[in-house]
């Protein structure tokens, strides 16, 4: 028996040359000599991810992982005398690209629900990397990983021929050869799909035991352009009979049981007492009924198609591979520092124990981590910072974590012992750099040089002169400055190289951090207009022209790197004075080895920063004119990213929302789109002089002594193709002691009801070109009701966003 080769298949491999020689960016390719026949080439077709997720699909196939080769004309053998008149053949090919639940609109429980059959088998997500078993012809085997065969540049071992060694075990403890096996693939046209899970060759999550370990047998399918796969069954006993691992599975018959079912197996973490990373779920696409048009959810498949999708835990398997993650970064960044682990990574008190842990660990000794970032000691790492987690001291650091506590102190050389120090603030106006640096040399004494009192042209060069000169009569300098640019800090940097003695930079680091960029507009703009008129240069006045520049330090400050300075002290800029002093204070007699003060001292210091004053004024004559207002909106105080990251990750994995919000995300925070100041926008200079009561009464809100302080309830994510927005539910007076209260109440109590149909936050638009107010269009299509089938909502939870209103040009 031979394989029965296509036109249709044939037809499949030009079109996908077509395609990538028109978007080499949608579509690539890879030669490879076939291992027995050199002038047989074997090419590997790999496909944009993120394309997968679009419909209509731009690729001719939806298989991920696919091999062909191309016979020459003159080509001998077995393969170019099956396959006829075919100059094209599809040799290895794996299964369709298969979504979790919730990533795309065809896989939610509800879609799935209508448009798919029973049964439902769900077999084990293995945690490796993927073999394909396939015939290059009727007595040769082609064994590749996913994308590639042979071996590859860089790496002793590649995972293809890692799978080619196990097979050869498997095929000599059975008593069966190469060519059996490549006979049995040949006849069916089938490609052998399984997991590779090996630790001593690369670890990946979870771990496998001697028993586990070797190829996992998943799948068995037909290399064709349409996606055919054999039943389970029939896999398990394909491996029964050529000696693979087999997969362990469950069969249900309901969408309902499946959910279920994967619901307490993540929240038990494990499966017949295994970790488990998930489920992929076998089954098919149902026919529509009749006399129904296809709806938008329903699978883009045709009828009676075999079906996967999966079900991803997040636990414990995402915190693990965060670890796994952070640790490859730490190790490859060289100087150990917190600071360059992505605050995203430190969203689990675990993780922030295990960072500082692992920081402590690798320096401690760096033998264990030798070839970490070549896939070896990742589970035993992680197993000893578990068993850590059950010491007393790791149980009080993870208590600490959960609190809110953090290590605020990072020291990259300990063993370097400095003589002089520079303590550089990064900081932007209004974060208190100045009034800390006064309690510090109040309190011991530091040398303190401001960049502010520097009155020459050029006044760069002159700080960095003034700072060297008081190195010569001081220990420890203060150089306060922004220092908000890494050329900044660079230049601190070489006055220390250039110290005849050892001296190190000690950064005071007020990091925005997870802070959302208005709140940091507002504590900073609050404080600049608090101190009135006791600063050199930057004092407020009836212009607000303060706050167009605390924008600009906002827009331009570059964070601090890692290895950019000896030691950093991480400060709050939330923080109130005295907490920020003692924070510096802390830090520095743990940096320095100072003697602690007494609280007397730091008294003392409080008080002295009460009474300071600037040894020079500047004159603001060259001020900016304001720019003329464009709209009053109320400035938000929200991170977008981790409102959108936390609502749509819960519904693709607990609620099972109808929407494809985390694909619409996807394409505009990767086009860049991702509003950069999220506002509620209430009145807008368009919209008069209709509304020029609102816009005079937001602009005396603004203007107010006491400014109030609101708080928006936000209630739906609501989006299309083009635009997403938040919806505003509901706004109140946030009560605090320094906010005009009554002011607020009262305004609030004005608002039209047409207007609060309207209020929403724009989350992104999908191109520059579209407008903004699309969302405003949007949100009150959707709040009437309007029947549309582009327009999709979630709910949120207790979500809010505080903020003030501002009359704003952008």
């Amino acid at each position: 028996m031979t394989p029965a080769f296509s036109n249709e298949d044939s037809q499949l491999i030009a079109g996908l040359h077509k395609l990538s020689q028109k978007s080499p960016k949608l579509v690539k390719s890879s030669t490879y000599p076939a291992p027995t026949n050199p002038s047989v080439t074997v090419r590997s077709w790999k496909m944009n991810e993120f394309k997968y997720y679009d419909i209509p699909s731009p690729f001719p196939t939806l298989a991920r992982g696919i091999f062909t080769v191309e016979l020459p004309p003159d080509a001998d053998g077995d393969a170019k005398e099956e396959a006829t008149e075919q100059t094209y053949r599809i040799v290895a090919r794996g299964y369709d690209k298969f979504f979790n639940i919730g990533e795309v609109p065809w896989v939610t429980w509800p879609s799935l629900q209508s448009h798919t059959v029973a049964p439902y088998t769900l077999s084990l997500k293995s945690n490796g990397c993927i073999i394909f078993i396939a015939a290059l012809t009727s007595s040769t085997l082609l064994v590749t990983s996913k994308h590639s065969l042979g071996p590859v540049a860089g790496s002793h071992v590649s995972h293809a021929q890692a799978g080619e060694a196990w097979l050869r075990k498997y095929l000599a403890r059975k008593g069966r050869t190469e060519e059996e096996l490549a006979t049995r693939l040949w006849e069916n046209n089938w490609t052998a799909v399984a997991e590779l899970c090996d630790d001593s060759f690369e670890e990946h999550v979870l771990g496998y035991p001697p028993e586990k370990t070797g190829l996992h047998l998943h799948g068995l399918n037909v290399s064709t352009k349409a996606f055919k796969t054999l039943s389970h069954a029939d896999v398990d006993a394909f491996a029964d009979e050529w000696g693979f691992i087999k997969t362990a599975s469950i069969t249900l018959n309901t969408i309902s049981e499946v959910r279920e079912f994967t619901t307490k197996i993540a929240e038990l973490g494990e499966w017949n007492g295994e970790a488990v990373e998930g489920f992929v779920v076998r089954t098919h696409v149902s026919e529509p009924p009749a006399g129904k048009v296809k709806s938008a959810s329903a699978s883009p498949y045709a009828s009676g198609s075999s079906f996967f999708f999966k079900v991803k835990f997040d636990e414990p398997y995402m915190m693990y591979r965060d670890w796994r993650e952070v640790t490859k970064k730490l190790l490859s960044s060289g100087a150990m520092s917190s600071a360059s682990v992505p605050k995203a990574k430190l969203r689990r008190p675990e993780t922030k124990v295990y960072v500082r842990w692992v920081i402590d660990e690798i320096k401690r000794d760096r033998t264990p981590f030798s070839e970490y970032t070549k896939g070896k000691g990742i589970i035993a790492t992680r197993e000893v910072f578990l068993k850590y987690l059950e010491t007393p001291k790791g149980k009080e650091e993870l208590d600490k974590a959960k609190k809110g506590s953090s290590e605020t102190v990072t020291v990259a050389d300990k063993d370097t012992k400095f003589q002089k120090s520079i303590i550089a603030p990064v900081a932007i106006p209004g974060c208190g750099k100045t009034a800390v640096s006064v309690a510090l040399v109040h309190i011991f004494g530091f040398g303190h040089t401001q960049s502010d009192d520097v009155m020459v042209k050029k006044a760069a060069p002159q700080f960095i002169k003034n700072v060297t000169a008081l190195l010569k009569t001081h220990n420890v300098v203060i150089a306060d400055k922004n220092n908000h640019l890494a050329q900044h800090r660079k230049a601190l940097a070489d006055v220390a190289k250039a110290t005849s003695v050892p001296t190190q930079v000690l950064a005071l680091n007020w990091g925005i951090g997870s802070v959302p960029q208005a709140t940091v507009h507002r504590v900073c703009g609050d404080r600049v207009t608090w101190r009135g008129e006791n600063h050199q240069t930057l004092r407020p006045d009836e212009s607000a022209g303060h706050e167009e520049v605390i924008w600009m330090f906002l827009n331009t400050r570059e964070d601090l790197a890692e290895g950019e300075v000896d030691a950093v002290i991480e400060m709050d800029v939330e923080e109130g004075l005295e907490d920020a002093v003692r924070r510096a204070v802390d830090g520095i007699v743990r940096v320095l080895g100072l003697e602690p003060p007494s609280e007397k001292k730091v008294m003392e210091a409080l008080k002295a920063i009460d009474t300071y004053k600037p040894k020079v004024k500047k004159s603001n004559e060259k001020k900016k004119e304001k720019e003329s207002v464009r709209y009053y909106g109320l400035l938000a105080e929200v991170d977008l990213e981790h409102v959108l990251w936390t609502r749509l990750g819960a519904a693709a994995n607990a609620q099972g929302a109808e929407d494809e919000g985390a694909r619409v995300w996807g394409v505009m925070k990767g086009a860049g789109r991702v509003a950069k100041r999220p506002h509620v926008t209430l009145v807008h200079r368009n919209s008069l002089p209709a509304e020029e009561d609102s816009w005079k009464k937001c602009a005396a809100l603004q203007a107010a002594a006491n400014p109030p302080l609101f708080r928006a309830r936000l209630g739906h994510l609501v989006w299309n193709t083009r635009v997403m927005a938040l919806t505003v539910d509901d706004l109140e007076v946030v009560d605090e002691k320094l906010a005009g209260v009554e002011k607020g109440k009262e305004f609030l109590e004005q608002l039209s009801k047409e207007l609060k149909q309207r209020l929403h936050i724009t989350v992104a638009t999908k191109h520059a070109s579209i407008p903004a107010v699309e969302a405003k269009t949007l949100v009150e299509a959707w709040r009437k009701g309007e029947a549309s089938e582009d327009i999709h909502a979630i709910k949120l939870d207790d979500v809010f966003a505080t903020g003030r209103i501002k009359g704003l040009n952008s």
